[in-house]
């Protein structure tokens, strides 16, 4: 590759990497609106972050193209192609992930229009969204600065929001135990607090895809994510 080929090529997947990240802010902004409108009952906020959904989809497939169209044009090295891959792969967790933000504000407005509430908006249901959204916020990070020490750091963290999603779930199942009458209630709080979980873990999966940039070492589905990373 020419200089001058070469130079266009770092721009395109510079450009490329840059829209990730504003894509990750929006989904970022776009979760903790969906938390917070659980806890506040705030209508219109809900109303926002499923709106806002569309503007996410519209990222995914604009960077995807993007990423097509760069292999076939560039033919980038092994390093670069490396990069290329995962943030295919990073754009489909943040969509997933702005997905659950949006499905929490749904079945959050479905809860508030309920009448008799019967089981207090849990704190620790916006601790967890706060550790969440830490994670999400420290996997864009590791992402934009190339750090492995910083994806590490997110993927030890995924414990903590398991630990935190467990003592939730305990909460819930004590309260459907005492009154049957909040079952239903119940069980679309578990939901919201399942989809929260799993924004975890895709933050997980981006800052495995980070180490996997970095490194060339693959860290996924491997059940040792963590030690691997240690290692990387």
């Amino acid at each position: 590759m020419s200089s001058h080929l070469s130079k266009q090529f770092d721009l395109e997947l510079e450009g490329i990497r840059t829209r990730v990240l504003q894509m990750g802010g929006l989904v970022e902004r776009q979760l903790m609106a969906a938390i917070d409108a659980f806890s506040t009952g705030n209508i219109e906020a809900m109303q926002e972050v499923v709106r806002t959904d569309a503007e996410v989809d519209a990222y995914e497939v604009g960077i995807d193209e993007d990423c097509t169209l760069l292999i076939a044009r560039r033919q980038p090295a092994a390093c670069d192609l490396r990069l290329v891959m995962a943030i295919s792969r990073i754009v489909t967790d943040l969509e997933r992930s702005g997905d659950k933000a949006a499905k929490i504000a749904n079945k959050s407005r479905k809860l508030h229009r309920v009448s008799g509430q019967r089981i207090p908006r849990l704190s620790d249901l916006h601790h967890c969204g706060g550790l969440v959204t830490a994670m999400l916020q420290g996997a864009l990070d590791s992402l934009a600065r190339m750090d492995v020490d910083a994806a590490r750091q997110v993927i030890k963290a995924d414990k903590e929001i398991d630990a935190a999603f467990n003592s939730i779930l305990r909460q819930l199942v004590t309260y459907m135990m005492e009154d049957p009458r909040t079952i239903g209630e119940a069980l679309d709080i578990i939901w919201i607090a399942k989809a929260i979980e799993r924004v975890g873990d895709h933050a997980t999966n981006i800052a495995e895809n980070v180490i996997y940039t970095v490194s060339g070492i693959d860290v996924r589905h491997t059940g040792s994510a963590a030690r691997k990373a240690e290692k990387a």
